[in-house]
């Protein structure tokens, strides 16, 4: 441990109080080389403190960054983390349940694409979670707009895992760069298509079919627009899917079937989430807005519109505050749409 250098203090309650909190830390402290000590981590959880997907994210971002770490246990409230230096190369981390695996990306995925050379980094465990961006949402929403900013990435899905058997496989392809150019992202662009698809594993694909119909009846849309699928998983599962493709952005809408809870009613909540993304003209929806804020703040200039801020957003916004010299600023353009403007330099 070295005491000479810059620790910056977090209470993990503050705000939102999730493991939001503890990722955005960890993913800043790696690229800007700040030591972190963390106290209070997941209180406003019904079960506080480090779950084993958290805790696969810390000990992946210490690997990664070779890093000094104390408190790293199941349950644990308190952290601190002095980062090295990363390391590109060849990775392989098993979060050993059904956590999820976009939540890890989520925590390194800055450290790659700021730290030039090869990356691969491969991941067991959940990639269609209710609770976190699945896959899709990454591969065609996400990752498009860092290629646009200038990043050279890419995520594959090898097999999909839901929840609780996990089990599924996606490898992270990155070549690490120094430095994004600023996202302008205020307006949609064209439209171009629209698909829903609904996909099974190891359930009757009957399901798919009625979360499909359902889709096309509310969304009006055509059988050419649609698709079901079969997939192979470990255990039980199914995710209705719709893709809102335009010139400057594709946005995806997912919902999860559970147990007990008609496939027609699975489909109807994924369909109001698209009508009510398209009731406003902004391109950047509730969850992408949360995610674009550490590119943005890494890059130190950009805006982009979206839908008025979630709590995760703006808790997000200040615990990149802790690490970047950056000041953002939220310009309310109407009832339905709010501009996002960063300014600053990283402190990279």
């Amino acid at each position: 441990m070295h005491s000479d250098r810059e620790i910056v203090t977090i209470d993990g309650s503050a705000g939102e109080g999730g493991g939001q909190v503890l990722r955005t830390a960890l993913a800043l402290s790696m690229v800007t080389g700040k030591a972190f000590r963390i106290e209070n981590i997941r209180a406003r959880r019904a079960k506080p403190g480090l779950a084993r997907q958290h805790l696969v994210a810390v000990e992946a971002a210490a690997t990664v960054s070779r890093a000094f770490v104390h408190g790293a246990s199941l349950g644990s409230t308190q952290l601190y983390f002095e980062p090295v230096t990363a390391v590109p190369g060849n990775y392989f981390f098993d979060i050993g349940s059904a956590g999820s695996t976009s939540l890890v990306i989520q925590t390194l995925l800055p450290a790659v694409l700021f730290t030039p050379g090869s990356w691969q980094i491969e991941l067991v465990g959940g990639t269609h979670n209710p609770l976190a961006p699945p896959v899709d949402f990454l591969q065609k929403t996400f990752l498009p707009l860092l290629r646009c900013m200038g990043a050279r990435v890419e995520i594959e899905l090898i097999r999909p895992g839901f929840y609780p058997a996990g089990g599924g496989r996606v490898i992270l392809r990155a070549e690490g760069i120094s430095r994004l150019q600023p996202l302008q992202l205020c307006r949609r662009g064209n439209f171009r298509r629209r698909v829903a698809w609904a996909a099974v594993a190891n359930l009757p694909l009957h399901i798919a079919r009625r979360e499909v119909d359902t889709l096309r009846r509310l969304l009006d849309l055509a059988p050419s627009e649609t698709a079901v699928y079969n997939w192979e998983a470990y255990g039980p599962g199914n995710v209705v899917v719709v893709e809102l493709e335009y010139e400057n952005i594709t946005e995806v809408f997912t919902g999860f079937g559970e147990r007990g809870k008609p496939a027609e009613r699975v489909a109807e909540e994924v369909a109001d989430q698209v009508t009510r993304y398209l009731a406003t003209e902004a391109p950047v929806g509730e969850y992408l807005a949360d995610q674009l804020l550490i590119p943005l703040g890494l890059v130190g200039e950009g805006k982009f519109c979206t839908v008025p801020l979630s709590s995760h957003a703006q808790t997000n916004m200040e615990i990149i505050r802790y690490f970047l010299d950056v000041d953002w600023e939220v310009v309310r353009l109407d009832d339905r749409r709010h501009e996002v403007r960063v300014q600053g330099r990283a402190g990279a």
